[in-house]
């Protein structure tokens, strides 16, 4: 497949609403959507700086059979890897992609020099655009009365939302090191310590410094995981500490 092929977006024509989202949007669409939401202008930079994840549609090809797997007519592919994106911040003028997840959301190395698109081609999912534009109102509402917190949620999250905030960014069975409770994933790293005394079931692991040991042990990128601290509800209460424990290791 030459790496300079056109894409098709594949995806519904235009909402007859004005304000309405197709369920992949362009470029254009996504920054003028937002800007009519927030009354500020909206760039691809922006758009990635609030850990939006870009997509690009790749149709079916003979060549990459493995990518595909069963979905012969093409997927949306995501572009997650962090020199991808910093690439795009950069203000590049054209896509590559050298990192994304097969049809199985199976992270998969593209063959060098990676995929290359036109910018045109870039696709941003409605809910991810939906998510976003609540986020920034809900930020310029005033500030409720603090409240108490349930205890186990200052401290982590369980099993099942790691796998699921967690699980597509690590090359590695997660769920089996999680029950292992070795290195990073035990009381001496992420776990939070005597949370699994009773059972197992009630293992949390803090997920910030659960996220650096698997950036620095297990190479995951971080750009996917300051993604998924920016996105992932479930880690709101975290995303702070997330942001000064990058600041204090310069990263």
């Amino acid at each position: 497949m030459s790496t300079t092929n056109p894409t098709t977006h594949n995806r519904p024509s235009q909402p007859a609403h004005a304000d309405a989202l197709p369920f992949r949007a362009t470029l254009p669409e996504a920054c003028a959507w937002l800007a009519r939401r927030t009354g500020s202008d909206w760039t691809l930079a922006r758009l990635l700086e609030h850990g939006l994840t870009p997509y690009v549609w790749l149709d079916y090809d003979t060549n990459y059979a493995e990518l595909f797997g069963d979905a012969n007519g093409g997927y949306a592919a995501p572009i997650f890897f962090e020199g991808d994106i910093a690439r795009l911040a950069g203000g590049s003028e054209d896509v590559l992609i050298t990192l994304t997840k097969d049809a199985y959301k199976i992270v998969a190395r593209l063959p060098a020099p990676g995929f290359r698109r036109p910018l045109d081609a870039l696709l941003f999912e409605k809910k991810e655009l939906e998510q976003l534009a609540a986020s920034l109102a809900r930020d310029e509402r005033p500030a409720a009365p603090a409240v108490a917190v349930a205890v186990e949620s200052q401290y982590g999250i369980g099993k099942a939302d790691v796998l699921d905030v967690f699980g597509g960014l690590a090359r590695m069975d997660l769920d089996k090191a999680l029950d292992a409770a070795i290195g990073i994933f035990g009381d001496d790293g992420a776990r939070v310590k005597a949370s699994a005394r009773k059972s197992k079931r009630n293992a949390v692991w803090n997920p910030v410094t659960l996220a650096l040991g698997l950036h620095d042990v297990y190479r995951v990128p971080l750009g996917g995981l300051k993604r998924a601290f920016k996105t992932q509800a479930v880690l709101r209460a975290w995303e702070r500490d997330w942001e000064q424990s990058l600041r204090l290791l310069g990263k």
